[in-house]
């Protein structure tokens, strides 16, 4: 059992990886909405102290991937049809804005990493990793985001992030989704903040046009313990 001293390793601290571990299986479909996360189990199954997965899930609460319900504790949140467009609404606004941004202030270096995950996500596509593809994808938003370089912006997003990152996960043709990407890119590395602001503008809607009217309602898998070189991870050894 790990105390809170050793909630951190010499890479990472270990509320974060308990974090990821948890939003994969979010994403995954292993925690379905409505899934209840009970400190307790949770430390148990990772053989951890509890204060990572409280720390973990407090992250996962503010990305609004988990919720609080008086009677039942933290949860896996769902997504209303309604709670979708209202997504959409306010993402494709402040994604378009951190294009436009981020057209005039990407150094050579912001421009490389972008060109970097794209170049991830192909990889990750071409030997069959989908979910590693997604997470390239995923981690391109983010990065426009912070090449836009605007502290409010970037906490007006925080919270959106982790449901808009669950709703592109059902893209289904992702050959498609990485040429968006590129062509986003291409947009941004001109240096033409209009250009860029219409590139994110259609990209998004046109995602939002071919989501379907009810959300797709993640199926519960069989849950099981983490293999063990997976807890060995978690616990920095």
């Amino acid at each position: 059992m790990l105390t809170a001293e050793d909630t951190n390793n010499a890479d990472r601290p270990l509320r974060e990886s308990v974090r990821d571990t948890l939003r994969s299986r979010i994403f995954e479909g292993h925690y379905a909405p409505g899934t209840r996360l009970v400190e307790r189990d949770l430390a148990a199954e990772f053989n951890v102290s509890r204060l990572p997965i409280r720390e973990a899930l407090r992250m996962l609460r503010q990305e609004g991937l988990i919720q609080d319900r008086a009677s039942r504790g933290s949860e896996v949140a769902g997504l209303s049809a309604k709670d979708v467009e209202d997504l959409f609404d306010v993402r494709q606004s402040l994604e378009v804005l951190a294009c436009r941004l981020a057209a005039t202030r990407a150094t050579d270096k912001d421009l490389n990493h972008l060109a970097g995950l794209l170049e991830e996500a192909e990889r990750c596509l071409a030997k069959g990793s989908i979910l590693e593809a997604h997470r390239a994808n995923s981690e391109f938003h983010d990065a426009i985001t912070a090449i836009a370089n605007n502290d409010f912006l970037r906490s007006a997003l925080e919270p959106l992030q982790g449901r808009m990152h669950w709703l592109f996960r059902h893209v289904s043709d992702l050959p498609e989704l990485i040429q968006e990407h590129r062509e986003l890119y291409t947009a941004i590395a001109s240096g033409d903040p209009e250009r860029a602001a219409t590139q994110s503008a259609s990209h998004i809607g046109k995602y939002r046009e071919q989501f379907p009217e009810n959300p797709p309602a993640a199926q519960p898998k069989p849950q099981t313990r983490p293999k063990l070189h997976d807890r060995l991870k978690l616990q920095g050894k």
